[in-house]
């Protein structure tokens, strides 16, 4: 369990790496539909609240988390109006926290991917007792 955690965590900071990158290229990703940059933040954001969420289930780690989340995608914001190639933008900074709203919430309701690798109370009994 704790290499798959482990493995989890890794994976989870690369998805804010690849967040990181992405928000401050001067050649971002065009997704060709009205808004498709809102989206692309709103997406980004709830897929990787959704990955970290997975790793706490007490309820301030949650919140902490998900003030972090907001934070990280607020800063972005104000870095790319520093950068000269990117703008600041309040409404991708809405999409942002939209996203880890929605991806706290889209937490509650998916099955822990983590728990499902835990072995159960009798794996656990028989894995003691060889």
């Amino acid at each position: 369990m704790k290499v798959l955690r482990g493995t989890w965590i890794a994976i989870g900071w690369l998805g804010v790496g690849l967040l990181l990158y992405l928000s401050l290229t001067p050649k971002p990703i065009d997704i060709s539909i009205d808004h498709g940059d809102k989206i692309g933040h709103l997406f980004a954001y709830a897929f990787l609240t959704i990955w970290w969420m997975q790793l706490h289930s007490d309820v301030k780690q949650q919140y902490l988390l998900a003030l972090i989340l907001i934070t990280l995608g607020i800063a972005i914001e104000y870095i790319q109006g520093w950068t000269g190639w990117r703008t600041f933008d309040y409404f991708d900074m809405l999409a942002n926290c939209t996203g880890v709203i929605i991806g706290w919430l889209a937490s509650k309701r998916i099955p822990n991917c983590l728990d499902l690798f835990k072995p159960s109370r009798n794996e656990h009994k028989k894995i003691i007792q060889k």
